[in-house]
């Protein structure tokens, strides 16, 4: 497995652009205009923006609206998050086999215009995979899957620089509004990979600090009691058996914050208006239907805020939140962000 990620401030500053919007005449209103009965889409032959996912629930973006590149959008407006404010990012780190580091797709520059991150763009087939700009957008497919209406799209991803050539599929089922499964497939030219892992990047924005397992809730507190660094703590890893099975044997990992009203949190002087929390708590989940052998999940915190010196309201917090599993072609994870009564955490 990978060190410790180390994000230079140097590159793409994430915390100044949680708010803004990078399409001309903002994402609402370009969001309204293609959205149609339950699904929000790229309407045909328009350039509208990189944008799917349901009318009313959790939806999924690509730059260039607002944030870093290399990086998904996560969108939650049913929280009370204004229109284009991001609940979390995502990112695709693969791992190629007999090597420990991972591919940042946010932080490594584009062979493509040698821009920081990796360049995405999206497809609703596969037949051509060369590098296509961002805009205009693919429209997504709606198809029936176990008799759910289900709307999808492909997310290509340009080479990174440890060989790997992967795309995810995104999919959005019409009975699970607040969620997202994200699928990776490599290439037949990508070297081959021990991992390919998609990451949730952003947990301290929700100052998620509980880690509800199957037996026990593990505290961010708990793991990293003596740490006072600036960067990332180690990772905390925990296997298979320690995480919730659903009737199905679907297993699940949730993190919610341990705050009955994050919005109303005491920040320090200087904190930048993209880290004050609004809106109402959720829990934020990863579920693997079909869970492989040696599937785990990791977390990492830190107690300021990235690419700054501004203390974390509560102390240390989540931030990388990821299942990782050996790597095997079309694996998909669920990612939820459930809203939760305020004060209850189950």
């Amino acid at each position: 497995m990978r060190h410790m990620r180390v994000r230079p401030p140097s590159l793409s500053v994430a915390i100044a652009l949680l708010a803004s919007l990078a399409w001309p005449g903002g994402l609402a209103a370009c969001a309204q205009e293609a959205s149609s009965g339950r699904w929000t889409r790229p309407a045909l032959g328009v350039d509208s923006p990189p944008l799917w996912g349901h009318a009313e629930g959790l939806r999924v973006g690509l730059a260039p609206l607002g944030g870093p590149r290399g990086l998904l959008r996560i969108y939650a407006p049913y929280l009370g998050q204004a229109e284009g404010r991001v609940i979390n990012f995502m990112a695709v780190e693969p791992i190629a086999k007999g090597q420990t580091g991972r591919g940042l797709s946010e932080l490594e520059f584009s062979r493509l215009d040698q821009k920081p991150g990796k360049r995405f763009w999206s497809r609703n087939d596969l037949a051509d995979s060369s590098p296509l700009s961002p805009t205009p957008p693919a429209t997504g497919w709606l198809e029936s899957v176990d008799g759910v209406e289900c709307l999808r799209v492909y997310v290509l991803v340009e080479r990174f620089d440890n060989g790997a050539h992967v795309y995810v599929r995104l999919t959005f089922r019409a009975d699970r509004p607040h969620e997202v499964g994200v699928a990776t497939f490599a290439h037949a030219d990508s070297t081959p990979l021990e991992h390919c892992i998609i990451t949730a990047t952003m947990g301290n924005y929700a100052r998620l600090r509980r880690l509800e397992l199957a037996d026990r809730t593990v505290e961010a507190a708990e793991l990293w009691p003596a740490y006072r660094g600036d960067g990332f703590t180690p990772h905390a890893r925990f296997p298979l058996g320690e995480l919730k099975r659903t009737p199905s044997g679907a297993a699940v990992a949730a993190a919610v914050s341990n705050e009955p009203d994050p919005e109303s949190a005491a920040y320090a002087p200087g904190t930048r208006e993209g880290w004050r929390y609004v809106g109402r708590p959720a829990r934020q989940y990863w579920r693997s239907d079909h869970p492989p052998d040696g599937l785990e999940v990791l977390v990492n915190g830190r107690t300021v805020y990235w690419a700054s010196q501004s203390s974390i309201p509560g102390g240390v917090a989540f931030e990388n939140f990821e299942m990782v599993a050996p790597f095997r072609n079309g694996e998909e994870f669920w990612f939820g962000v459930e809203p939760i009564t305020i004060g209850a955490t189950e």
